[in-house]
């Protein structure tokens, strides 16, 4: 074989390589991309909002208490006295629920966005507690006060799980977002 047809061919080998690798290259990043877009949908259309109407139920539950002057609203599920039932019955349907809306409105709407392959069961509850709640409202407007409270628990694990799941993915945005530009 001659040099010359040696050349040539190593050439070629090298230029078959170095397409290879820029197709592997481009292939990792173009792959990189996609999950970088699906982290950014996760949290600007599901964990974002889940976590702010979370913490924002949260403080607004706290202002509650603090209103009510100790540390929790309703011990034991006993019944409220008069005026603890007349702030419940203002901060349940014009503060609480809203959020509580919003987030049950989310969670039904934006679904395909959680993370888990199975739906966490602090999804489900809530989506329960809340439309409990909803059959006390309408008792209310009906002027039916015995119940008022939701007869299922409000899982308190989701704040945690919000909050959790948005820290998680703000660490993995930002390291997709550093690696993409290395």
């Amino acid at each position: 074989m001659s040099l010359q047809l040696l050349s040539i061919l190593v050439t070629i080998a090298l230029a078959l390589i170095g397409l290879m690798v820029t197709y592997i290259i481009q292939l990792r990043l173009a792959r990189r991309k996609e999950y970088l877009d699906l982290v950014n949908l996760r949290l600007n259309e599901f964990y974002g909002p889940l976590y702010v109407s979370s913490e924002a139920s949260v403080i607004a539950f706290d202002a509650l208490r603090l209103k009510l002057g100790r540390d929790y609203v309703f011990l034991n599920r006993s019944r409220p006295d008069e005026r603890e039932f007349s702030e419940w019955k203002i901060w349940l349907p014009q503060v609480l629920m809203p959020l509580n809306d919003f987030r049950e409105d989310l969670i039904l709407r934006k679904s395909y966005l959680v993370r888990e392959k199975k739906m966490p069961d602090c999804l489900l509850q809530f989506v329960a507690h809340n439309a409990a709640y909803k059959a006390v409202l309408q008792k209310w407007t009906e002027g039916d006060f015995s119940e008022f409270l939701s007869v299922i628990d409000f899982p308190t694990e989701l704040n945690d799980y919000a909050a959790r799941s948005y820290d998680e993915l703000k660490r993995e945005q930002m390291s997709l977002i550093r690696h993409s530009t290395t």
